[in-house]
């Protein structure tokens, strides 16, 4: 079995508790009273309306790290390019236009063939014959590096068996700001530093396979009311919500994960649907320009979210790289870019080498992964299943054989499996219920999530329902089963293989047959869920985002009529994040519970597994699960406050465990926290100061812009080829006519419009002090400190332990774990949450043994973002590593020497 450490950095401070309650009123703001930071300047930076500064030029990709043969590939191939071809390769050629979800133009001369970007974070995405993995917030459940890269390594290795480009995963926006957000389990955990080795590692095992990683949603989007205006469902409002955040919160939260997706060599950034500081991601030049490719040294490309452009030349000179699905508006037969960057460029608006760079930028992640020699031909449909039908879907042209259901699945039913059972985070087992033997005289399930969607488990379009047992959340992040195990089937088929009774009931509201049947069980198991997706699906209410944290289908009715009549009930939560678990933890008629996330293909397996003791449970909670809903001291925006939506994250840094901490609240079961069927004790803590040199800005120049290739202005030879046949709503490089300005169709042609100051400056510039290699400046991930301890198994079977690097407050008897190495740290000044996370590790300890838990502590872990530096800076405040099982539970602590 596992063992999780963890290491967290404490600070001291608490103030008294909110009421309980769940309040399913929607909050007027997005942060409670008791939520706000006590920081000032967070406060001061995310005032409504507030603005984001400008940063031009966009910066040009110089082969940072490990790039430096890629991107001279790339420009050596973009030296042989016209501009139409350079233009094709940048933007998608619309919606429904080819076979994948988005697809760029081609280059057929050069042997380019059209780019192909599929989604999603658990699978491929609209297609057959794949796997459905776990989600991301079980990935993070698990506290493994390992089981993470083996994870993306599946899926990118399904991914280049269907002939995909670039896999739209992993994500780390939302990061999950507020628990009720739609899409947090499409990423991992509210915490920073869980999340950022999650997408590394995510980033590495997809990019092994040959497939380039897009991560996302860059940055800021953390709820799906208001992203995008048509699905608002309101008349008054202009543009998408505003998440206004301040300057630190922006580095030391938001920012983190993405800053180690780039270290990891990330090929590709989706930029978001939401503004922040008032200016869209796809279109903010000091996000794109200054922060990613400047200050995190970004070598890849970034693309937008699908139809998440607004602008033409402004989101060029912004940094946008790749424009999707290319057309404005699905369908709508024009682009801000395809003929019109043509345009842009012909007549000097756009500087040849911002397009170079765009396309550069392309190729050179097109190389780093390998795609020169393992692209395959794309061989399924996304529009449809059949085997043959249209190329070009919405224009009804060119039958073919579009899918040749390719089997890509491999042996990942068992990594999957083990993920489902490696991420059921046990959080009560009272006297040792678990694990069953599977000879109990009278196993009864309960409810609807332990059956069949009675429509197939792929009933509903993008799972777009919560019919039958949860798997999955719903939305574009999704895949079609290829099967779903459901709980009812793998206990049936434990229990019968061994001779015992088994009975199921899978309708909540059978209230009679309930009552009856849970008076005769030795054992009730009863399977309870909450779901949550993407806002263009409305489910039962919810658009997109949770209208609270409560069980669905009467969840909480099922729990407490079946425990109020068996003594041994024993419940199961799929969810997509945090529940509200009324009493249940106190409740002695409820003998155990598990959270088990929504674990993908094999949930049943991966449940019984735990059930049944083959597993042996390790996995820790990715988030809080606090008492009330407004413990969290955040919410979301569910009613607009303005024309332009305004989400003020006037909380800062303290979200989640984070803010419970501040605020001196109780979480019912905190940050980190899982039980084993075994027990650890945590010895022995170490800190060794490492011989790191001191922190160097970066300094100096960039060269000259370069160019690749020269621009021949005769329009003439940007006409549309005679001989290609157009096909409709198609979208294209080349102009209808020589006339510039009659080929625009833009009334407003010529009228001297805004080009930001600088954004066509190819001179050199000068190199961002926090920069200097994908990921930031190198020397912020220089070693200081190593941190050891021991960790020992003093229970009779053996486990998996997650130590951690925190500062405790008492905990009551009932909640009782063992250790689960995580390190904690407290940055120590009076601005900073009393302690974050810095390290963890998944240790495996057989009966009476030991093992050592190490985590390195890097310059970046001890420092604090200094907003008139614009550095990475060491405060001077006294700094404590704290290292035990969970965030409120780190029985060993130590000074760090300064």
């Amino acid at each position: 079995m596992w063992t999780s450490s963890i290491l967290l950095l404490a600070a001291a401070g608490a103030v008294v508790r909110c009421q309980d309650g769940n309040d399913t009123a929607p909050f007027p703001s997005a942060t409670y009273p008791n939520g706000a930071s006590p920081d000032p300047a967070a406060i001061a930076g995310t005032a409504e309306f507030e603005t984001s500064p400008p940063f031009y030029p966009s910066p040009w990709v110089s082969g940072l790290g490990d790039w430096g043969a890629s991107v001279a590939k790339a420009q050596a191939l973009v030296a042989q390019m016209t501009l139409a071809e350079k233009v094709n390769l940048t933007t998608g050629v619309g919606w429904e236009g080819e076979r994948c979800v988005g697809q760029t133009g081609s280059v057929p001369r050069l042997g380019i063939r059209s780019l192909c970007l599929q989604d999603s974070p658990v699978g491929v995405r609209d297609t057959d014959f794949n796997s459905v993995f776990a989600a991301g917030v079980n990935v993070a459940a698990t506290w493994d590096r390992g089981r993470a890269y083996a994870r993306g390594q599946g899926m990118g290795a399904e991914h280049q068996g269907k002939g995909v480009d670039v896999q739209l995963g992993p994500v780390s926006g939302p990061i999950g700001r507020a628990p009720e957000g739609g899409r947090n389990w499409e990423g991992f955990s509210p915490d920073p530093v869980l999340s950022g080795v999650m997408m590394a590692q995510s980033v590495q095992g997809i990019q092994s396979q040959g497939v380039i990683a897009c991560s996302k949603h860059y940055i800021g989007y953390e709820q799906e009311h208001f992203r995008q205006i048509p699905q608002a469902g309101f008349n008054n409002l202009t543009d998408s919500y505003s998440s206004n955040i301040d300057d630190v919160t922006m580095h030391e939260l938001y920012l983190w994960p993405f800053a180690d997706a780039v270290r990891a060599g990330t090929g590709s950034i989706m930029c978001s649907y939401n503004q922040i500081n008032n200016s869209y991601a796809c279109q903010n030049s000091y996000l794109l320009n200054n922060i990613l490719k400047n200050e995190l040294g970004f070598q890849g490309f970034v693309v937008s979210d699908w139809s998440g452009q607004h602008s033409g030349i402004g989101s060029a000179f912004a940094g946008l790289d790749m424009t999707m699905p290319g057309d404005v508006g699905f369908d709508s037969d024009t682009s801000f870019w395809g003929p019109n960057l043509t345009i842009a460029v012909l007549n000097g608006t756009v500087p040849q080498w911002r397009v170079d760079d765009a396309v550069t930028r392309i190729l050179a992640a097109w190389y780093y992964v390998g795609r020169d020699t393992k692209q395959i031909p794309i061989n399924y449909d996304s529009w449809t299943l059949a085997t043959y039908g249209y190329q070009h879907f919405f224009a009804s042209e060119d039958v073919r054989l579009i899918n040749e259901h390719v089997d890509v699945r491999g042996d990942h039913a068992a990594i999957i499996r083990d993920l489902g059972s490696a991420s059921t985070v046990l959080l009560k087992n009272v006297n040792n219920a678990l694990p069953l033997t599977g000879h109990e005289k009278l196993t009864a399930v309960f409810g609807n999530d332990a059956g069949d969607n009675p429509n197939g488990p792929n009933g509903c379009s993008d799972r777009g329902c919560d019919n039958g047992t949860l798997a999955m959340g719903w939305g574009s992040g999704t895949a079609n089963f290829p099967y779903l195990v459901t709980p009812e089937t793998a206990i049936q088929n434990e229990l019968v293989g061994n001779g015992a009774v088994f009975e199921s009931i899978t309708d909540n509201f059978a209230y009679g047959q309930i009552e009856t049947l849970a008076m005769r069980a030795s054992t009730a198991i009863v399977f309870v869920n909450a779901d949550a997706g993407e806002g263009y699906i409305v489910v039962d209410g919810n658009q997109g985002d949770r209208n609270n944290l409560t069980l669905w289908q009467g969840g909480d009715n099922l729990i407490m009529n079946v425990s109020s009549l068996c003594n041994n009930t024993i419940v199961v939560i799929h969810s997509v994040g945090p529940v509200l678990l009324a009493n249940y933890s106190s409740n002695p008629n409820i003998t155990a519970v598990l959270w088990a996330g929504i674990p993908g293909q094999e949930s049943g397996n991966s449940i019984a597994d735990v059930l049944y003791g083959r597993v042996n449970p390790g996995a820790k909670l990715p988030f809080t699960m606090a008492v009330s809903r407004e413990d969290y001291g955040v919410d979301l925006l569910y009613l607009p406050n303005a024309a332009v939506p305004q989400v003020d994250f006037t909380e800062g840094v303290f979200i989640d465990y984070r803010a419970l901490d501040r605020a001196g609240i109780e979480p019912l079961y905190e940050f980190g926290f899982g039980l084993s069927y075994t027990t650890f004790n945590y010895s022995d803590l170490s800190i060794v100061k490492q011989n790191a040199g001191p922190y160097t800005p970066t300094t100096g120049m960039t060269t000259s812009a370069p160019t690749f290739g020269t621009t021949d202005n005769t329009t003439s030879d940007y006409i549309f080829p005679s001989d290609i046949s157009r096909i409709p709503f198609y979208i294209y490089p080349y102009l209808n006519v020589t006339d510039l300005q009659e080929a625009s169709q833009d009334p407003a042609y010529g009228v001297p419009g805004y080009i930001p100051a600088m954004a066509q400056d190819g001179t050199p510039q000068p190199l961002n002090p926090a920069g200097g290699a994908p990921g930031g400046n190198p020397q912020l991930y220089d070693v200081l400190y190593m941190v050891t301890a021991t960790v020992t198994n003093t229970g009779s079977v053996a486990g998996e332990e997650v130590p951690q690097l925190v500062s405790p407050p008492p905990r009551p008897d009932n909640h009782d774990q063992p250790a689960h190495t995580q390190q904690y740290l407290s940055l120590g000044g009076p601005y900073d949450p009393p302690v974050v996370l810095r390290g963890f590790e998944r240790l495996s300890i057989d009966p009476g043994m030991s093992a050592t838990f190490t985590a390195e502590l890097t310059r970046r872990d001890v420092s604090n973002w200094d907003t008139d530096a614009q550095n990475w800076v060491i405060s001077s405040y006294p700094k404590t590593v704290k290292v035990g099982s969970s965030s409120r539970n780190t029985p060993l602590s130590m000074t760090l020497p300064m």
